[in-house]
């Protein structure tokens, strides 16, 4: 698998459901501001609605950091809808819920099982330009970790933020970053 970190994304344009409308989403609603790209395998599954719930509990901490999230799997936006209203783990949600029936955007990112038509469990962080800074891949039976997810973010955020400065493990906004130099070589 080759890395996608410090890739652009790749053009699209599909329909996600949002907020009891169905909309246009395209690669440029990315760009401008922090993205979260979060693919799960299906609707109505079990995983799934845990992992997407987790996001919806946790939506306003990610929008406080000017951060959107967009889900998306490769059922379509009609089967969202049918989902988030007979669901009332999913009805929670307030972000765009994207379909990828044709596996394009699944593709693009590099997470589409090809023999099942589904999409790994795949997390991307993007960068106001459009750039990928963190890349996630979990097996199906794996179920992620929004506050995990909302930890990275502001890790990259801040990154981005302070050139020269690096985020070392479990680093929480507030802590002591590194610089890093020849004088932190084997001092660490």
């Amino acid at each position: 698998m080759s890395t996608y970190i410090n890739t652009e994304i790749k053009p699209f344009n599909a329909t996600a459901y949002h907020n009891g409308k169905f909309v246009q989403v395209s690669d440029a609603d990315l760009k401008g501001k922090w993205s979260v790209v979060f693919f799960y395998p299906a609707d109505f599954t079990f995983v799934c609605p845990t992992e997407l719930g987790d996001l919806a509990d946790n939506y306003a901490a990610f929008k406080k950091l000017g951060v959107e999230i967009y889900a998306v799997s490769t059922d379509t936006h009609f089967t969202h809808k049918a989902w988030h209203d007979t669901s009332d783990t999913i009805k929670k949600i307030q972000y765009p819920m994207i379909g990828d029936p044709t596996g394009a955007i699944t593709r693009n990112f590099g997470v589409m099982i090809e023999e099942a038509g589904l999409a790994d469990r795949g997390t991307f962080v993007i960068d106001p330009q459009g750039i990928i800074q963190i890349v996630e891949i979990n097996a199906g039976g794996i179920g992620r970790d929004a506050l995990e997810l909302l930890r990275k973010v502001k890790a990259a955020q801040y990154v981005a933020a302070h050139p020269g400065e690096v985020c070392p493990a479990k680093w929480k906004e507030g802590d002591a970053t590194l610089a890093p130099s020849l004088d932190l070589v084997g001092k660490i």
